[in-house]
Protein backbone atom coordinates (compact mmCIF):
# COMPACT_ATOMS: atom_id res chain seq x y z
CA UNK A 1 0.00 0.00 0.00
CA UNK A 2 1.73 3.42 -1.16
CA UNK A 3 2.31 6.30 1.59
CA UNK A 4 0.81 9.60 0.38
CA UNK A 5 3.08 12.33 1.33
CA UNK A 6 0.68 15.48 2.59
CA UNK A 7 2.21 18.68 1.24
CA UNK A 8 4.92 20.55 2.84
CA UNK A 9 6.30 17.29 3.25
CA UNK A 10 9.62 16.10 1.60
CA UNK A 11 10.96 12.31 1.42
CA UNK A 12 14.29 11.79 0.45
CA UNK A 13 16.36 8.25 0.05
CA UNK A 14 19.93 8.35 0.07
CA UNK A 15 22.32 5.08 -0.71
CA UNK A 16 21.28 1.89 1.91
CA UNK A 17 17.92 2.99 2.27
CA UNK A 18 18.85 5.95 4.60
CA UNK A 19 15.46 7.79 4.16
CA UNK A 20 15.47 11.80 5.35
CA UNK A 21 11.85 13.55 5.80
CA UNK A 22 11.00 16.49 6.38
CA UNK A 23 8.00 18.41 7.53
CA UNK A 24 6.65 21.13 9.52
CA UNK A 25 7.66 20.19 12.60
CA UNK A 26 11.44 18.59 11.91
CA UNK A 27 13.46 16.41 10.47
CA UNK A 28 13.57 12.78 11.04
CA UNK A 29 16.33 10.28 9.63
CA UNK A 30 16.58 6.41 9.70
CA UNK A 31 18.30 3.74 7.88
CA UNK A 32 15.06 1.14 6.90
CA UNK A 33 16.27 -2.62 5.63
CA UNK A 34 18.40 -2.75 3.10
CA UNK A 35 16.74 -5.66 1.09
CA UNK A 36 13.28 -3.38 0.24
CA UNK A 37 13.57 -1.16 -2.63
CA UNK A 38 11.67 2.28 -1.60
CA UNK A 39 10.76 4.56 -4.23
CA UNK A 40 9.36 8.42 -4.56
CA UNK A 41 6.52 8.85 -7.59
CA UNK A 42 4.96 11.94 -7.39
CA UNK A 43 3.10 12.51 -4.19
CA UNK A 44 3.54 9.03 -2.89
CA UNK A 45 6.26 6.41 -1.70
CA UNK A 46 6.07 2.94 -2.72
CA UNK A 47 7.67 -0.01 -0.38
CA UNK A 48 8.28 -3.21 -2.40
CA UNK A 49 10.17 -6.47 -1.39
CA UNK A 50 12.67 -8.92 -3.51
CA UNK A 51 10.51 -12.15 -2.94
CA UNK A 52 7.69 -13.96 -0.44
CA UNK A 53 9.86 -15.23 2.11
CA UNK A 54 8.58 -14.90 5.43
CA UNK A 55 11.44 -12.96 6.37
CA UNK A 56 11.08 -10.51 3.81
CA UNK A 57 7.19 -10.44 4.13
CA UNK A 58 7.97 -8.99 7.61
CA UNK A 59 10.38 -6.60 6.66
CA UNK A 60 8.07 -5.23 4.20
CA UNK A 61 5.54 -4.44 6.79
CA UNK A 62 7.84 -3.04 9.26
CA UNK A 63 9.46 -0.67 6.84
CA UNK A 64 6.27 0.47 5.66
CA UNK A 65 4.75 1.28 8.93
CA UNK A 66 8.32 3.41 10.10
CA UNK A 67 8.03 5.30 7.19
CA UNK A 68 4.32 6.09 7.67
CA UNK A 69 5.06 7.01 11.13
CA UNK A 70 8.13 9.13 9.74
CA UNK A 71 5.90 11.19 7.25
CA UNK A 72 3.04 11.58 10.21
CA UNK A 73 5.35 12.26 13.10
CA UNK A 74 6.98 15.84 10.51
CA UNK A 75 3.28 16.39 9.68
CA UNK A 76 0.97 15.76 13.00
CA UNK A 77 3.46 14.63 15.73
CA UNK A 78 3.02 12.12 18.12
CA UNK A 79 1.49 12.54 21.73
CA UNK A 80 0.96 9.85 24.94
CA UNK A 81 -1.08 10.95 27.76
CA UNK A 82 -0.50 9.53 31.61
CA UNK A 83 -2.70 9.82 34.61
CA UNK A 84 -1.33 9.54 37.69
CA UNK A 85 -3.77 8.45 40.49
CA UNK A 86 -2.56 7.99 44.41
CA UNK A 87 -2.96 10.50 47.83
CA UNK A 88 0.06 12.56 48.20
CA UNK A 89 1.33 11.65 44.66
CA UNK A 90 1.70 14.71 42.14
CA UNK A 91 4.20 16.07 39.78
CA UNK A 92 5.78 19.36 38.96
CA UNK A 93 7.03 20.93 35.79
CA UNK A 94 10.16 23.36 35.76
CA UNK A 95 11.35 23.79 32.67
CA UNK A 96 12.60 20.68 31.01
CA UNK A 97 12.79 19.27 34.29
CA UNK A 98 9.34 17.14 35.11
CA UNK A 99 9.51 16.29 39.16
CA UNK A 100 7.50 13.56 40.50
CA UNK A 101 6.52 12.83 43.81
CA UNK A 102 5.11 9.23 44.11
CA UNK A 103 5.36 8.23 47.34
CA UNK A 104 9.14 7.24 47.88
CA UNK A 105 11.19 9.38 50.30
CA UNK A 106 12.75 11.13 47.41
CA UNK A 107 11.29 13.12 44.45
CA UNK A 108 12.15 11.42 41.20
CA UNK A 109 13.59 13.58 38.81
CA UNK A 110 13.37 12.99 35.07
CA UNK A 111 14.73 15.24 32.12
CA UNK A 112 12.76 15.55 28.58
CA UNK A 113 15.15 14.05 25.95
CA UNK A 114 15.92 16.19 22.99
CA UNK A 115 13.02 16.58 20.46
CA UNK A 116 10.01 15.37 23.35
CA UNK A 117 8.09 17.75 25.87
CA UNK A 118 5.83 16.66 28.21
CA UNK A 119 3.04 19.11 29.49
CA UNK A 120 1.12 18.97 33.17
CA UNK A 121 -2.22 19.55 33.39
CA UNK A 122 -3.31 18.87 37.04
CA UNK A 123 -2.96 14.97 37.34
CA UNK A 124 -2.50 14.50 33.35
CA UNK A 125 0.92 14.57 31.91
CA UNK A 126 1.24 14.19 28.06
CA UNK A 127 4.21 13.34 26.21
CA UNK A 128 4.71 15.10 22.77
CA UNK A 129 7.30 14.76 19.45
CA UNK A 130 7.53 13.77 15.98
CA UNK A 131 9.45 10.79 16.97
CA UNK A 132 6.61 7.88 17.57
CA UNK A 133 9.12 5.51 19.09
CA UNK A 134 11.05 7.53 20.80
CA UNK A 135 7.45 8.68 22.54
CA UNK A 136 6.33 5.87 23.52
CA UNK A 137 9.50 4.88 25.44
CA UNK A 138 9.65 8.10 27.43
CA UNK A 139 6.29 7.64 28.36
CA UNK A 140 6.98 4.01 29.63
CA UNK A 141 9.85 5.21 31.30
CA UNK A 142 7.88 7.82 33.25
CA UNK A 143 5.10 4.68 33.95
CA UNK A 144 7.62 2.68 35.35
CA UNK A 145 8.30 5.27 38.52
CA UNK A 146 5.19 4.04 39.72
CA UNK A 147 3.58 0.86 37.96
CA UNK A 148 -0.51 1.10 38.85
CA UNK A 149 -1.09 -2.15 41.52
CA UNK A 150 -4.12 -3.99 41.22
CA UNK A 151 -5.55 -3.68 45.15
CA UNK A 152 -5.91 0.74 45.24
CA UNK A 153 -5.11 1.14 41.49
CA UNK A 154 -2.41 3.86 42.93
CA UNK A 155 0.49 4.79 40.21
CA UNK A 156 0.85 6.00 37.25
CA UNK A 157 -1.10 4.70 34.15
CA UNK A 158 -2.13 5.49 30.68
CA UNK A 159 -5.25 7.37 30.11
CA UNK A 160 -6.69 4.89 27.98
CA UNK A 161 -5.30 1.75 30.34
CA UNK A 162 -7.57 -0.32 32.56
CA UNK A 163 -6.51 -1.52 35.71
CA UNK A 164 -7.43 -4.96 36.75
CA UNK A 165 -8.76 -4.74 40.45
CA UNK A 166 -8.26 -7.27 42.69
CA UNK A 167 -10.43 -7.59 45.98
CA UNK A 168 -8.46 -7.35 48.87
CA UNK A 169 -8.37 -9.86 51.68
CA UNK A 170 -11.48 -11.20 53.18
CA UNK A 171 -11.79 -10.62 56.97
CA UNK A 172 -12.31 -13.75 59.71
CA UNK A 173 -16.39 -15.08 60.24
Amino acid sequence: MPIAIPDGVSVEIAENNHVTVKGPKGTLERDLPIEMTIEVEGSEVKVSRPNDLKKMKSLHGLTRSLLNNMVLGVKEGFSKALEINGVGYRAVKKGKELTLHLGYSHPVVMNDPEGLETTLEDNKITVSGIDKEAVGQYAAEIRSKRVPEPYKGKGIKYVDETIRRKVGKAGKK
